[in-house]
Formats: C-alpha cells, sequence, structure tokens
C-alpha cells in the first residue's frame, strides 16, 4: 500500500483532479489510482472521473444528511457535486479525443486464411521496428 503525490506522474494527476494530496489522510491508495488508470485505458481525465463517482457513490465517504445542534451536514448534496464533477471531466475527456481523431478513417486488418495471418504477424512485426 503506497501513498504518493508526485507532479508529472499520472497517479499525482489523477490525485490533483480528485484533490486527495492530503496523503496523511488519502482516500485512495496508489494501487487503488493505478487500477482506475487500468480501466480506463490510461486516460488521466477518465480515471479521476471514476475515482470521483467512486467517492460519490460511497456511503462511508458520503454521509447521510446529518444535523446537530448548530452543524450541519448533506451527505446527499457532497455526492451529487461529486459526480457532477465526474461528469465534468468524462466530457473534457472526450472532447480531447475527438480534438485527437484527424476526421481520417482507421484500417483493420484481418485474416481470413493461414497466409493472411502470417503477413498479418509479419506487418506488425514491422510497425513495432
Amino acid at each position: 500500500m503506497t501513498l504518493t503525490c508526485t507532479a508529472g506522474t499520472s497517479i499525482g494527476r489523477v490525485r490533483l483532479l480528485i484533490t486527495d494530496t492530503n496523503l496523511v489522510d488519502a482516500v485512495f491508495t496508489d494501487e487503488e489510482i493505478n487500477d482506475f488508470l487500468a480501466i480506463e485505458n490510461d486516460s488521466v481525465l477518465y480515471a479521476a472521473a471514476m475515482a470521483l463517482e467512486t467517492i460519490g457513490t460511497s456511503e462511508a465517504l458520503t454521509s447521510k444528511v446529518i444535523r446537530l445542534l448548530d452543524i450541519s451536514t448533506d451527505g446527499r448534496a457532497v455526492s451529487a457535486e461529486l459526480r457532477a464533477r465526474a461528469v465534468v471531466l468524462r466530457e473534457r475527456a472526450d472532447k480531447l479525443e475527438a480534438a485527437d481523431d484527424d476526421g481520417g478513417f482507421d484500417i483493420a486488418e484481418t485474416a481470413v486464411n493461414t497466409f493472411g495471418y502470417r503477413q498479418r504477424i509479419y506487418n506488425e512485426a514491422l510497425r513495432h521496428l
């Protein structure tokens, strides 16, 4: 269970976006943030959105409405704000992803027989040189 907040790393960026930078009382471990990154194909924005959604849906972290004397907390409102922030991050990630798309088309190489399969493997090897 490691806890780091190194600037310039994916984990540090996710922590910055979800404001989980206080390592003494961190919400997620580095391994959990790595899992978010893995689930979201290493997209920092999508991983941060998933982390916020996870916090927002956790009743342990966003307790119910509590009123004690003249102090009150509203866990439902906090949860709604976290989920709204997650939506904003996902929309931003979608826009960035769409901007990266040059409007062209992708080619999917298929193999219909043994020769085609061998040729596809050979072509992949050439691409990775």
